[in-house]
């Protein structure tokens, strides 16, 4: 492949960073101090292998076994990196902490902000609904240890209960403790790292009996109620392909990293691939250690992995197991927050949210968007409220944040690929592939938001439904509603802050202050 990457480095990258800022149309309010490898890191924390892989593998074994999950994860992240591919592209020429809005605005050859509109209000209900799942995963490991330790039973209501705790202490840590956040990002990937290694390693050597071959790589299990092995196979792609999202966030750290406009797309590519690598070994490992299948589907604790590892390594070890899926997952929680109130922070700098001079707001001591992280956990916390009732809502949370990110990752890989030659390529570029790429790119995502709207389970009922695109209707009917109504007259897409003078005078005023 034809990828151009310059490695020139400049006399001051900190300035050509701001540059750069300066002529996409804002100050640099934000504190740019994060390494390439911390911009990588945070975005290899939420797409956390050890959250999504672990949190559906209990879908995964119903909704097409053991061979669904094992071959479904290549496939499906073949189509992710052609997906990041086109992002990074774009990111280089366009690092903000808006990222794939602000893309959409500037590629559309017409009607900008509408296509801005949108792009942004698919990633914003996205981000909260990958927050929602990722942290909802947590509690229903957490909860599952509990049960295990203390007797603390895995009901909706304790689950529910710790999803809460656990987003409060993920706000907090990123309205006071800043700093702490990114060391603990730079820890988590070698918490992942090492904790695969460690969980593989253990189910290899410790169990007395292994599962064959043929069984992990060929075994198809249909627990839906639906006749078609196809539709149940297509099904079970959500396993990998929710595990691999997130990787949104390397853009919109970009106002915080040095050298953004190569950091921030190496984060996303690397960030992929190393949890293809990593994730696929996870899944082979954990499912050559299955001991007894349905006891692990029916699992008291709700967690199919736990009695896995249960059943392979016995009690205290399988618990140790558990708990390091439980950091995984809670470094994972913390990273989303973080992102996600990027994301928010900068919508709401142009005007796109309701209360935008709220969630805006920057916090003088610590200059991060502490508001803006407070909409992150209470949007996600409310997202995950309906698992009081269905038993099935954290497969529709997870398909709401597949399809809301996915959705807004295509889009200015779409407008990219309509722009042709006109497309202004930024340090690291695709080259000639860039066209084909997209164009393949845009199909998938098209393929998979059709496919998880459609019901999991049969025979279709008030537990059972997908709540997928009622949450769609009632989000984007909204900003559909509110665009028709009165953003389409006011709202011209990402606003400028100022001139050049002014952009200074921003910064100034927040290095004053702070």
């Amino acid at each position: 492949m034809d990828v151009s990457d310059q490695q020139t480095a400049e006399p001051d990258e900190t300035d050509e960073d701001s540059a750069r800022l300066h002529a996409l149309g804002y100050a640099q309010e934000l504190k740019r101090t994060m390494s390439s490898f911390s911009n990588f890191a945070v975005s290899f924390t939420i797409i956390s292998v050890l959250s999504g892989c672990l949190t559906l593998y209990g879908f995964g074994l119903k909704t097409g076994g053991p061979a669904a999950m094992i071959w479904g994860w290549p496939l499906v992240g073949v189509f992710v990196v052609l997906v990041g591919l086109g992002m990074a592209e774009v990111c280089s020429s366009y690092p903000t902490a808006g990222g794939l809005y602000y893309w959409a605005a500037r590629l559309a050859t017409r009607n900008g902000p509408a296509w801005s509109w949108f792009t942004g209000w698919f990633n914003l209900i996205g981000q909260i609904a990958v927050t929602a799942g990722i942290d909802f995963g947590a509690a229903l490991f957490l909860n599952a240890f509990l049960d295990l330790q203390w007797g603390f039973g895995a009901t909706p209501g304790h689950t529910i209960l710790l999803l809460a705790i656990i987003l409060v202490v993920h706000g907090a840590l990123n309205t006071f403790g800043v700093r702490v956040v990114a060391v603990l990002n730079s820890v988590s990937v070698w918490w992942h790292l090492a904790g695969v290694l460690v969980i593989v390693g253990v189910l290899v050597f410790v169990p007395g009996k292994h599962q064959e071959a043929s069984f992990v790589f060929g075994s198809f299990v249909n627990q839906t109620g639906w006749g078609s092995s196809i539709y149940v196979f297509a099904l079970g792609l959500l396993l990998a392909q929710y595990t691999l999202t997130g990787y949104d966030a390397s853009a919109h750290m970009t106002e915080e990293t040095k050298n953004a406009a190569k950091a921030g797309p190496r984060g996303i590519i690397n960030s992929i691939l190393v949890s293809l690598v990593a994730g696929w070994i996870l899944l082979i490992g954990l499912t050559f250690a299955i001991q007894d299948y349905g006891g692990a589907v029916t699992s008291a604790t709700g967690v199919p992995p736990a009695q896995i590892f249960i059943d392979a390594t016995g009690a205290v070890t399988g618990k140790f197991l558990l708990l390091i899926c439980i950091g995984a997952q809670l470094f994972c929680g913390m990273a989303s927050v973080t992102a996600n109130s990027r994301m928010i922070y900068a919508f709401a700098r142009d005007g796109a949210v309701p209360g935008s001079k709220f969630w805006h707001r920057i916090n003088q001591r610590t200059q991060t968007p502490t508001n803006a992280v407070w909409l992150a956990a209470g949007g996600a916390l409310i997202l995950a409220l309906p698992y009081l009732w269905s038993a099935t809502a954290y497969a529709a949370v997870t398909s709401i944040a597949t399809v809301g990110l996915y959705v807004a990752y295509v889009i200015p890989v779409f407008l990219r690929v309509r722009r042709g030659d006109s497309f202004e390529k930024g340090p690291w570029n695709l080259g000639r592939w860039g066209k084909p790429i997209g164009i393949i790119a845009t199909a998938w995502v098209v393929v998979i938001f059709v496919l998880f709207m459609l019901p999991q389970a049969y025979p279709v009922t008030v537990d059972s439904f997908n709540y997928t695109p009622i949450a769609f209707l009632v989000v984007l009917g909204g900003a559909g509603l509110w665009w028709v109504l009165s953003a389409r007259k006011w709202f011209t897409g990402p606003k400028v802050q100022g001139s050049a003078a002014e952009l200074e005078a921003v910064e100034q005023e927040l290095k004053e202050l702070g």
